[in-house]
């Protein structure tokens, strides 16, 4: 996917700027965080810090009732006009 972006036009960002802010809005009451793009990333361990490599392009934060309605959230987000695009989410359990 990432690929793919670095081919994109400046039309085609726009477009898909564009997309994902019109669906924030839409979704503006469960959105804690709009969220932003990740960058590189390190894997940071008791003997050392490695360059590492994942799929994650980025992340928001959503609010719900549960999980199954969170997930539910991105039923129509912009992001699967992407090929292979996915979207995972994470349940954020409550600190005692």
């Amino acid at each position: 996917m990432n690929e793919m972006k670095k081919n994109w036009t400046p039309e085609e960002r726009k477009k898909g700027m564009d997309d994902w802010m019109a669906w924030a809005e839409q979704h503006k009451q469960d959105l804690v965080e709009l969220g932003t793009p990740v960058g590189k990333n390190k894997r940071v361990t008791k003997e050392s810090v490695l360059d590492e490599r994942n799929e994650v392009g980025g992340y928001s934060i959503a609010q719900a009732e549960s999980h199954e309605a969170a997930a539910k959230i991105f039923d129509d987000c912009p992001h699967f006009k992407m090929p292979g695009a996915y979207i995972e989410v994470m349940e954020c359990m409550e600190m005692q």
